[in-house]
């Protein structure tokens, strides 16, 4: 029998629904899924009108089909900006501008507002995962054509789907983030004793801070989080947003719509002081990871930031015997307080031949500057040299 197999667009998650979709992100149908995979938080991120074309993020996620069914998905947005992406390709915008080109619109495969390393070309369990993984890059380089885009971006894929489209003509870029790997602990003050002695101080210092200034913590997961919860953290995030962003991404619709569908891979952390809460880190969990997304204050105490974003993440992932904590993009003050550079990757296929051209050069150059920096940067570490 001819087997059917065409490339199509679908114009929101809600148009493939939840169960061809975790089909796809979830193949092993795990019971612990990466959050920011699944349909669920799609949905939300779109239907909360957060990702819509009005916020120039309009959804086109790109899809095989075999025979009328689903068998890989990339999710694709068209973006008029290059907001909310944590791969900054703003300077290649502006040189292409300035000879005239038009870099707006583009195409960006990502999970939005999210800089978090996943699963970027989704292929079901039934499918042929090294064949759908390339008609998925075939059809994303062929769709810059049919948008009137400049290009595809990639962003924060894994390293094997970086090294595929690698091998498809897309260009590669590396970056990096901060992470805090699991080594077994027991509790926090037995990771504080893999540190050298200055680091382990510090760390204690900014954590007494904190206590001393009477501040505690909630955990809440689950059915524990409430609306009068989101609430409160949706003023903390529009507070903290605002003043850094000017109009934050996600709106408060979102908040609700995550916390009903995926409530039981939610962490908010929450900081309260005086009897109410002044701030609060929401997290992600799943595979065994803790994702650190959002975070805000009303308040101001000294390491308050540190210690509800990356300290409680930690208690929280020693605690639930969690392998890893990601505690989202850039911040080299993560290394001094035991998050350690790994690389991220993104991939990129420009239908230019001059940008192309000119970008490739500096990826070179800037693929092996990463590299000394991450090594350079471990070498430099808070551990002891021998832990």
């Amino acid at each position: 029998m001819k087997k059917d197999i065409i490339a199509r667009v679908a114009g929101s998650a809600a148009e493939i629904g939840a169960a061809a979709w975790n089909a796809c992100a979830n193949p092993q149908a795990s019971d612990d899924p990466h959050p920011f995979l699944r349909y669920e938080f799609f949905e939300a991120v779109e239907q909360s009108r957060s990702a819509t074309a009005r916020t120039g993020w309009q959804p086109c996620h790109l899809i095989i089909e075999n025979n009328g069914a689903i068998d890989g998905l990339m999710p694709c947005y068209l973006k008029s900006h290059s907001q909310g992406e944590y791969v900054f390709d703003h300077g290649w915008a502006d040189a292409f501008e300035r000879a005239g080109g038009s870099y707006y619109p583009k195409l960006q495969a990502s999970v939005p507002f999210t800089p978090v390393t996943g699963l970027r070309l989704l292929v079901s369990a039934n499918a042929d995962l090294e064949k759908t993984r390339n008609a998925l890059l075939a059809a994303g380089a062929a769709a810059i054509k049919e948008f009137d885009a400049s290009s595809l971006h990639i962003t924060f894929l894994t390293e094997e789907e970086w090294k595929a489209a690698g091998a498809l003509g897309y260009l590669q870029r590396n970056d990096q983030q901060f992470h805090w790997e699991n080594q077994g602990y027991e509790n926090f003050e037995q990771f504080l004793n893999a540190l050298s002695s200055s680091k382990r101080k510090n760390l204690r210092r900014e954590r007494t801070a904190v206590r001393e200034a009477g501040v505690t913590f909630d955990w809440l997961t689950g059915s524990d989080i409430t609306e009068a919860h989101w609430d409160t953290f949706f003023a903390f995030y529009m507070d903290t947003g605002g003043r850094k962003w000017g109009r934050p991404y996600l709106t408060r619709e979102f908040f609700s719509r995550v916390g009903a569908s995926m409530a039981d891979q939610i962490l908010l952390v929450m900081a309260k002081r005086d009897g109410h809460y002044i701030a609060g880190a929401l997290n992600f969990s799943g595979e065994g990871v803790l994702f650190g997304r959002n975070w805000g204050c009303t308040e101001f105490v000294p390491f308050l930031h540190f210690e509800t974003c990356y300290y409680q993440a930690i208690d929280f992932a020693i605690a639930r015997g969690l392998k890893r904590v990601e505690a989202g993009a850039q911040g080299e003050h993560k290394l001094l307080r035991g998050y350690m550079p790994v690389p991220t990757y993104s991939a990129h296929f420009i239908a230019h031949a001059g940008l192309r051209r000119a970008v490739s050069d500096y990826l070179q150059r800037e693929r092996e500057s990463v590299t000394e920096q991450i090594e350079a940067l471990t070498e430099h570490g808070p551990f002891k040299k021998n832990c």
